[in-house]
């Protein structure tokens, strides 16, 4: 994720030739009626987008500005685990996770079965393991499965993954400053999709981490990984999930000066850069260690990074 010592989302690919493995055959879920992908209405015109939170300066999360963005619209939901299937199906394409033959997974979500085999850590932050053969239809590793999360989001996708399902679909990423428009539903300053509190009248909005982590999640959201696509209340134009659960790749690549250097009118940025940009956070999420499930939050990642808390969100213009 960004440079700092808040990693916790998820780990960059190293592309540490120890680690590297033989890809396992692609093992697709039975076929099954898909959740229908649902579209915002048309979102276009002026926004205030940014914050002047501080506590992460190195992710450029501010000035707050006004910009202003063309109209297009966004997918309700992220891309589910059965419309990744059918993606695979129809093309045969094979994720960066596959290729790489390994995927970062949180050490909370393996089997006993995974933790009695030798694990390898990243070394600034254990609970992320590089399991061999993990990918978007293993998300644990070989003794995973989707069965019974097809409604779930695909995870382990690259940001190159998530392209190649666009080129597929006739869709696009979204923008960042799309993404932040779209997930804010209209509110303008508020820290959530739905205000600024965190559990209105008690209730949980959205699946991040509750406890000490990342040693106890006590699951008060009722999950421990991820959430079906539609699980919560939507935002005032109609996306789930747009806080917690995984984060989805934008198309921008990151710079931590985003908010400085991208023009008022769609602001987008395209210079050279290592990173590509993430938002949303995930269900890793904690107060503690890793805010960023505010709507103004960013973060980034290499384009072949995955992990079992990376996914993504489809756009579509000329609406």
């Amino acid at each position: 994720m960004t440079d700092g010592t808040h990693r916790c989302c998820a780990e960059r690919r190293a592309g540490d030739p120890a680690l590297t493995a033989t890809a396992s055959a692609t093992t697709i879920a039975p076929s099954e009626t898909p959740i229908p992908r649902r579209w915002s209405p048309p979102i276009g015109g002026s926004f205030v987008i940014g914050s002047d939170d501080k506590r992460f300066p190195d992710d450029g999360e501010g000035p707050v500005r006004r910009v202003n963005v063309a109209t297009f619209a966004i997918a309700c939901y992220s891309v589910s685990n059965v419309q990744f299937a059918e993606f695979v199906r129809q093309t045969g394409y094979t994720t960066d996770a596959e290729r790489y033959g390994w995927s970062f997974v949180f050490e909370g979500l393996l089997s006993d079965n995974a933790k009695r085999e030798p694990l390898n850590r990243a070394a600034e932050t254990p609970w992320w393991v590089a399991v061999s053969h993990a990918y978007w239809a293993q998300p644990e590793g070989p003794h995973s499965t989707i069965l019974g999360r097809s409604d779930h989001p695909a995870v382990h996708i690259s940001w190159n993954d998530a392209k190649a399902y666009c080129q597929w679909s006739g869709t696009r990423l979204p923008t960042e400053a799309e993404w932040e428009t779209a997930a804010r539903g209209g509110l303008e300053q508020a820290t959530f999709p739905w205000g600024n509190e965190l559990t209105p009248a008690g209730e949980h909005r959205c699946n991040i981490w509750q406890g000490n982590f990342p040693h106890l999640n006590t699951m008060e959201d009722g999950y421990l990984g991820t959430a079906p696509v539609h699980a919560f209340e939507a935002n005032g134009y109609g996306l789930h999930n747009v806080a917690g659960n995984v984060w989805e790749w934008c198309e921008d690549t990151f710079s931590p000066r985003y908010h400085q250097v991208t023009a008022a009118e769609d602001p987008f940025h395209n210079a050279p850069a290592p990173n590509r940009s993430l938002r949303g956070g995930s269900f890793l999420c904690h107060d503690s260690y890793c805010n960023r499930y505010r709507v103004a939050a960013r973060s980034s990642n290499t384009p072949d990074s995955s992990a079992s808390n990376i996914g993504f969100r489809v756009v579509r213009t000329g609406c």
